[in-house]
């Protein structure tokens, strides 16, 4: 039997929310990340983050740009869940369980995940490339065969030529709003 690449286990993979005592998030997260390597367990943990936000705070009449935890005491997990990647993170010193019913780790939707910003548009939506031929799946251009002019996955939006009333005009779409043919 082939040996699965570490390309498509990763995309079996699964998002899960872990609970950490408080201010331990980024000590959780070296430890996790050391006991991954050290374990060879790559093939099963692919990427553990602790989301943050970027604010400004305003300190003797001058900006200043900071940065603070989006989830206090929780961490994310990008992982194939089994007996040996469970035992893993539940071991990890400062980690007190998986979220979910009764600590059974509940893997987040793909909104769920969206939301957060976890994913680039790359990962979410796939690649898009100047002269794609999508169909657009929702919106006013629904159902709307185009031409992909141009893209930016920063903003995750692509311009598309679409015909309408026999012009071709340029319109900006959401990632999630088209689909490759």
């Amino acid at each position: 039997m082939a040996e699965i690449g570490n390309q498509d286990r990763e995309a079996q993979a699964k998002w899960y929310v872990i609970h950490t005592y408080s201010g331990h998030e980024n000590k959780v997260k070296a430890t996790m990340e050391s006991m991954v390597k050290n374990r060879e367990m790559d093939d099963l943990i692919f990427d553990i983050q602790v989301p943050m936000e970027e604010y400004v705070e305003m300190k003797n009449g001058q900006k200043k740009v900071k940065e603070r935890k989006l989830f206090p005491s929780y961490v994310l997990v990008k992982m194939i869940m089994n007996d040996e990647s469970w035992y893993l993170v539940r071991n990890t010193r400062g980690v007190t369980g998986f979220v979910g019913p009764g600590s059974k780790p509940v893997p987040l939707s793909d909104e769920e995940v969206r939301a957060l910003g976890v994913m680039d548009s790359k990962e979410i939506y796939g690649e898009f490339e100047e002269g794609d031929i999508v169909k657009v799946v929702s919106g006013p251009f629904e159902d709307f065969i185009g031409t992909i002019d141009s893209t930016n996955y920063e903003k995750g939006k692509a311009k598309v030529s679409i015909s309408m009333f026999g012009r071709d005009t340029l319109v900006e779409l959401d990632f999630k709003q088209i689909f490759k043919e």
